[in-house]
Order: C-alpha cells, then sequence, then structure tokens
C-alpha cells in the first residue's frame, strides 16, 4: 500500500539518529510518511548516505554543501563525479548552494557553479541550499538552464522569488518555517504557489517547527507541515499530501510504489 506522504530532505545519515533510526522511521510511517530524500552534505558522510540509499523507502543524492565549505577540498568535485558514477540510482545533486551568511562567498560559488555544471551534464535535478542569495542564485539558474531543474531546500523568501525560482524550473521546499505566525512573508509565498510548485520536507534533524524549538526534528513530522500548508492554501490535507507527493515523484524521477 502507498503511502501518503514524501519527505523531500532529511539527513536520516547524521550520527544524531544513530542511536533510534530504525524507531524515527517506524514513527514516520505511522504518520503517513512513506518515502524518504536523504541528500549528502560531505564527501566524508556520502558513505552513511549509500548505506540509507540500500533501504528501498529511501532514494539519495550526493553534494558539497556551503555550510560545511571548510571540509571540503579542490579534488572533491571529481570525486563527486565519481560517487555519481559508482551510484547510478542517485535521484539528484546536492546538497549545494549559497549562504551568505558564512564567510568566503567566492568560494562557496566557485563550489556552487562547479556541482551546476557537473548537474547540467548528467540532467540531474539539483538539491540547493539557498540562504540570503534568492535574487543572486535564480539568476545563475536561470543563465545555466538546468534541464533537469531542482528544489530550492527551505525556501523563506518572498512570493516574487518564489516566482522566479518557479520559472527557472525549480520547485520550492516547505518545512517547519511554514509553522511560524511571524513568517508572514513565507505564508504569503506559500499561498501564491500552483499546485505543483511545492513539495514537503522537514530537513531532520533541523528546522524545527513551532512549538519543537530545541528538540530534535524528525520525519514523522512532515505530517505537521502538511497541515499547516492545508491551511494556509485553504485547501484539504489530502489535497496537499496529493499534490506535494506527486511533485516529489515527478522532480526526483521515483515510481509509484516509493511513495
Amino acid at each position: 500500500m502507498s503511502a501518503t506522504l514524501i519527505d523531500a530532505h532529511c539527513h536520516l545519515d547524521f550520527d544524531v539518529f544513530d542511536e533510534d533510526r530504525d524507531a524515527v522511521l517506524a514513527r514516520a510511517a505511522k504518520a503517513g510518511v512513506g518515502h524518504y530524500i536523504v541528500p549528502g552534505t560531505t564527501r566524508e558522510r556520502w558513505p552513511q548516505v549509500a548505506a540509507l540509499g540500500r533501504r528501498s523507502e529511501i532514494s539519495v543524492c550526493y553534494g558539497l554543501h556551503p555550510y560545511f565549505l571548510q571540509a571540503h577540498t579542490p579534488e572533491d568535485t571529481n570525486a563527486l563525479e565519481a560517487q555519481l558514477d559508482a551510484y547510478p540510482d542517485t535521484v539528484a545533486l546536492g546538497e549545494c548552494g549559497i549562504d551568505a551568511r558564512l564567510d568566503d562567498l567566492d568560494r562557496q560559488w566557485q563550489l556552487f557553479d562547479a556541482q551546476l555544471r557537473i548537474a547540467k551534464r548528467r540532467h540531474l535535478p539539483v538539491v540547493i541550499h539557498c540562504v540570503q542569495a534568492n535574487d543572486q542564485v535564480v539568476k545563475r539558474l536561470r543563465q545555466l538552464a538546468l534541464p533537469a531543474g531542482g528544489l530550492i531546500h527551505a525556501f523563506s523568501g518572498s512570493p516574487e522569488q518564489a516566482q522566479g525560482f518557479l520559472e527557472a524550473g525549480f520547485v520550492l521546499g516547505i518545512g517547519g518555517g511554514a509553522t511560524y505566525a511571524r513568517a508572514k512573508r513565507l505564508r504569503r509565498a506559500i499561498r501564491s504557489l500552483p499546485d505543483d510548485g511545492y513539495v514537503l520536507e522537514t530537513d531532520s534533524p533541523d528546522m524545527p517547527l513551532y512549538g519543537e524549538q530545541g528538540r530534535r526534528n524528525e520525519p514523522a513530522r512532515v505530517h505537521a507541515v502538511c497541515e499547516t500548508v492545508s491551511e494556509l492554501r485553504e485547501q484539504s490535507y489530502a489535497a496537499v499530501a496529493m499534490q506535494s507527493t506527486a511533485t516529489a515523484r515527478r522532480l526526483f524521477g521515483l515510481v509509484p510504489h516509493q511513495a
């Protein structure tokens, strides 16, 4: 039987899940989550991501995250190409991107651009971490015209920025940020999206929902994200679940039984 929801972005490979990963997945399944997309963040963690990818309910990506810039070496982009060759069932390249809160933006852009070009050559969607850089990133995405588009993870921008990403062939990841009443701009953006313009995610163990600050996030809570999105869009829970799952399947090339 197919479950209703897909957590389109969760870091189940992180050490914080080592003690109870199976229990975490069981809780998520009970909440109606049937599939998970786990992105890689550093070359060092790719083996843990690959191990999770052997599970039928998990699909994986490989990338070099800007938050861990100091962990990356000049050889890592070549290693990324080799990893993608070794794992042809990889559903996207990522997590990569730009975080303008962090130092060394020039190096961030060099690494990001190298990964975007790999994705373009391989016709892979891209999972993008974009913080305080929406306008600059969408400009680059338009220039490159990536054939498989991708996901703007944890989108927190305006309706106008959302439209720019949609026009560039990307969908938006909606997670715990939507549950905060103070996130007025994000909530306006969520209301403005077309039905096929978003997926649901948790970013577990990060991006806690309102009322859960300071606690480890889990994929089961994508159920609560779905509830919030349905309220904001004035659509039924079932409709939001169905639409977001269909979009995740399309974006990541998942077959129907993987949801």
